[in-house]
């Protein structure tokens, strides 16, 4: 794997944070730079942590971690946007669940978005990233592990102020979408694995 199929991998890769992070900023009443940095920094640090995990546990167990991941997003995903479309259609004002940067929250979404890159982890142990030459394998899997959670960490600050500049117009509404889409998301995931 070379440097641009690593790019567009983990530009892939970040689209689930991406899309996570944009319904993080629909639920701020004010995205602030924190919440940008903490988005990034949850999201970033587990698409980088999840594949170097799938990279050591090796090709023996890349049967059994396919078939469990996709179930395992679909799970967190569904219960997180299942939460957001409550609180969507509920008299409250404010979404406690869906606004928090706490590190319970934070933690769920960074596992849900996070854990098809296991799956790439293993695959980087079948097709090794080679994207400089004269460096040995465990280097280019450092440098690949690092690129994936750089540019996830980029792709989510960014994801978070365009949910916020959005939401701040339609509060309840994008809320609504916003739980409906990582619900779709969860079903996605489920749904390729099922037929792929």
């Amino acid at each position: 794997m070379g440097l641009l199929e690593l790019l567009l991998l983990s530009a892939g890769l970040a689209m689930d944070a991406f899309a996570v992070s944009v319904c993080k900023g629909l639920s701020q009443k004010k995205v602030t730079l924190k919440a940008m940095l903490v988005c990034g920094i949850w999201f970033g640090i587990f698409q980088a942590l999840m594949p170097a995990a799938g990279y050591l546990l090796g090709v023996q167990l890349s049967g059994y971690v396919t078939e469990i991941t996709p179930w395992i997003a679909f799970a967190l995903l569904a219960v997180i946007g299942g939460n957001m479309v409550r609180e969507a259609l509920s008299e409250e004002t404010e979404s406690e669940i869906n606004a928090s940067l706490c590190a319970k929250v934070m933690f769920a979404m960074a596992v849900a978005t996070s854990i098809d890159a296991l799956a790439v982890g293993v695959t980087f142990a079948c097709v090794p990233v080679k994207v400089f030459a004269k460096a040995g394998r465990t280097v280019n899997t450092l440098f690949g592990v690092g690129c994936i959670g750089i540019i996830t960490f980029l792709i989510s600050c960014i994801g978070v102020k365009i949910g916020g500049v959005f939401g701040s117009k339609y509060e309840k509404k994008a809320e609504l979408a916003g739980g409906i889409i990582l619900v779709c998301l969860g079903l996605k995931i489920l749904i390729e694995h099922l037929i792929l």
